[in-house]
């Protein structure tokens, strides 16, 4: 469909009070610009850094050991955390230096406009995954000491969360600082206790046995197994880079500073973080001393209650201590995680939508998400639900990491970040090609369909297909999807340029030279704008692009025949599967656990095939109600622009013919002025001669010696100078 050229008439764009004040907003849609990193790297540093705090470290590490024994569970820990740090590095570094959020981070680094929003509902999925999974540690700690329903405990542990995180940053980094010394303390009273009282528990811990490995020795399976679920924990470096991009500008006077705030609390999280995952499953051990199921064992919160028997003797000093630490520590990881997420759908709604009704309504949202699952008990099925979630997570962090350390230096992307939908294609098949094909590669081996080796090695094989799939595509495509029409300046780096739709001024980096109103916009108006159907690029578009590429792979008979409907309908209906396999794939994950024990897990399967396959008949019938609804609604739309397009010719026809007028008036009215003026001057001129003439004609006609015709021509004579003079 073609779209009748028009000019597109301002509307000034008015954002609500939460939006208007950045306050609450920081920034949630926008480059962070240089005025508003007023906190020092340190404060910074430490606000990223109190994420660390989660006690699903503790749980992760508990239940790997307890299944497969403490070597697998030390070996995957160490692992793991290894490649966590080398993937988090160059992430937090760009993110950091260019100030921008992990989605604009994505969106610049090979995923395209739109292609980051699949990773935009990944990391918000990873968000409410673990703030459900926090909160839901909470909740038996406030069970456990106020003896309210599980129900009430689960609210109060979420609700709570809002509104300490509705003010952003600001409130943010001002509770971990507060309790940052607290927490810290509590941490590792347990451990030293029990190091004064009781050291010959660290040896004894080192011969703990898995249920499933059956040993505490080494086994190349069980290890993959172990490390398939501590993946999960590597997509935590896009809540440590929601803060790191608070950071000041780097300078020569504060290079060191910055780079220890990069290092400490990007990457640097997961030192800490390895340490409480072998902490965690540590005190798992000393809870199965006390002769307690291991259910229990790998809750929390019986771990602490272990450790701090230690530290105190009076059961209500243990309880308190125990309490107290683990509310503490929830709230402050609970803090990053509503604000994650509130970020993430901030930005997948606002792609998706054109709207953007502010931070706040997606912080409820994430909250309201999480509530949800813990009441359909998302911690039961801890260990299932974060090995499907880790080889999904790891292939985008793959992908995003071979076009930062890969693609860049070698010249196959851009050298910056350019995150603005002006410049941008909607799909870069860079980065998401790499991150779907490592994903699906990673899921299959990790059903078992490729065997148990590539079952239990699933991530490892997620993650190196990713990047070696990468720089692959790049080269194959030669960069051409990652900008779609080349910046143009605005003005000097850190210059506040005026928007001309929302009038409010915002750094050079966050404003593009926008053609449809023939001005310069921010990025987030230019996010907002449904009107101008992207015209300032061309075959950028989603549906477009699919329409080349299947024109490009069909043969040319059939190629001729493919139109931008078939393109937009393979896009929604790709888009509506993948979501639904993901969301039974999750539900079938939970429930294959627990009909393990009745051993009709094969029955299984096969049910949720058969409804996979029905929904699939929906989803086909939805998919083409959404793009011939869209293709009327854009019809429409046409047909109005050019109705609109004539009329304002129309208009300016008018207004020509109207400014013709007046100048014909004018000129006329200028002409009568100067007639009359000539006439008048001529007149007066005149008078004088003509009233003489009259006079001797009046003295001739008088005298009787004239003739006849003489006589004639007096008279004829007089008659014309009295006309003259009247």
């Amino acid at each position: 469909m073609t779209i009748a050229t028009q000019k597109i008439f301002r509307i000034r764009r008015e954002y609500n009070a939460w939006v208007a004040d950045e306050s609450i907003e920081d920034y949630a849609l926008r480059y962070t610009p240089r005025g508003f990193r007023k906190w020092s790297e340190w404060r910074v540093g430490n606000t990223a850094f109190g994420a660390v705090s989660f006690l699903a470290l503790e749980a992760i590490g508990a239940a790997i050991a307890l299944n497969y024994g403490f070597t697998n569970a030390l070996w995957a820990i160490l692992v793991v955390g290894l490649i966590t740090f080398l993937t988090g590095l160059p992430i937090a570094y760009y993110a950091a230096r260019y100030g921008v959020d992990m989605d604009l981070l994505t969106r610049g680094a090979g995923f395209g406009y739109l292609g980051s929003t699949i990773t935009s509902l990944i990391y918000a999925s990873f968000t409410f995954i673990f703030f459900a999974l926090e909160a839901a540690i909470m909740a038996l700690a406030l069970q456990m000491y106020l003896d309210l329903p599980i129900a009430w405990c689960y609210v109060i542990s979420a609700v709570v969360i809002v509104p300490m995180v509705v003010r952003g940053v600001t409130l943010i980094s001002k509770l971990q600082m507060w309790t940052q010394p607290v927490w810290g303390v509590l941490l590792l009273l347990p451990y030293l206790a029990v190091l004064w009282k009781d050291p010959q528990a660290f040896t004894n811990f080192t011969g703990l046995a898995g249920r499933t490995s059956g040993s505490s020795g080494f086994d190349p399976l069980m290890f993959g197994a172990a490390a398939t679920v501590a993946f999960s924990l590597v997509v935590q470096i896009g809540e440590q880079v929601d803060f790191l991009r608070f950071l000041p500008e780097k300078t020569t006077a504060n290079r060191k500073r910055w780079w220890a705030a990069v290092l400490l609390a990007g990457p640097g999280w997961i030192v800490l973080g390895s340490l409480k995952m072998l902490g965690g499953a540590f005190l798992a051990f000393l809870v199965l001393q006390q002769e307690l199921p291991v259910a229990k064992a790998v809750e929390p919160t019986q771990m602490y209650l272990a450790g701090f028997a230690y530290v105190f003797k009076d059961p209500a000093w243990i309880m308190a201590g125990t309490v107290i630490f683990v509310v503490v520590s929830q709230i402050k990881i609970n803090l990053t995680n509503a604000y994650a997420g509130s970020l993430a759908w901030s930005n997948f709604f606002a792609r998706l939508t054109h709207s953007h009704p502010g931070r706040v309504v997606w912080l409820v949202f994430n909250v309201a998400i999480a509530l949800l699952l813990m009441a359909l008990g998302v911690f039961s099925a801890l260990e299932k639900v974060l090995g499907l979630y880790g080889n999904v997570a790891i292939a985008w962090v793959g992908a995003l990491v071979a076009d930062l350390v890969i693609n860049k230096p070698l010249g196959l992307s851009p050298k910056g970040i350019e995150f603005k939908r002006a410049h941008l294609y909607d799909i870069n098949p860079v980065g998401l090609g790499a991150m779907l094909l490592g994903a699906v590669l990673g899921v299959v081996a990790y059903t078992g369909a490729m065997g148990v080796y590539a079952e239990a090695f699933s991530p490892f094989l997620a993650l190196l297909s990713a990047m070696a799939i990468s720089p692959l595509l790049a080269w194959c495509s030669k960069g051409r999807f990652y900008i779609a029409r080349q910046p143009q300046a605005v003005g000097a780096p850190g210059q506040m340029v005026r928007c001309h739709v929302c009038e409010n001024s915002f750094e050079a980096e966050d404003m593009a030279s926008c053609p449809a109103y023939g001005a310069h916009i921010c990025s987030l108006c230019c996010t907002l704008e449904s009107r101008c159907h992207d015209r300032c690029k061309t075959s950028s578009r989603a549906a477009e692009q699919a329409e080349g590429l299947l024109t490009r792979l069909l043969p040319s008979a059939l190629s001729k025949r493919v139109n931008f409907r078939i393109g937009h309908y393979i896009v929604v209906a790709l888009a509506f599967c993948a979501l639904l396999a993901t969301v039974m794939g999750m539900v079938y994950s939970q429930e294959a656990a627990a009909a393990v024990v009745a051993g009709s897990t094969e029955l299984l399967r096969t049910a949720f095939v058969k409804v996979f396959a029905m929904l699939l008949l929906i989803v086909a019938v939805c998919s083409w109600w959404v793009v011939l609804g869209s293709e009327s609604r854009r019809m429409a739309q046409d047909e109005s622009n050019r109705q609109n397009h004539l009329l304002s010719q129309e208009i300016e026809a008018h207004q020509r013919t109207d400014k013709a007028l007046q100048a014909a008036k004018e000129l006329a009215e200028s002409a009568n002025q100067a007639k009359t003026r000539y006439v008048a001057g001529m007149t007066h001129e005149l008078r004088t001669p003509l009233n003489s003439i009259l006079g001797y004609s009046q003295i001739l006609l008088k005298d009787d010696v004239l003739r006849h015709k003489p006589r004639e021509a007096v008279q004829t004579i007089h008659r014309s100078g009295e006309h003259l003079l009247a």
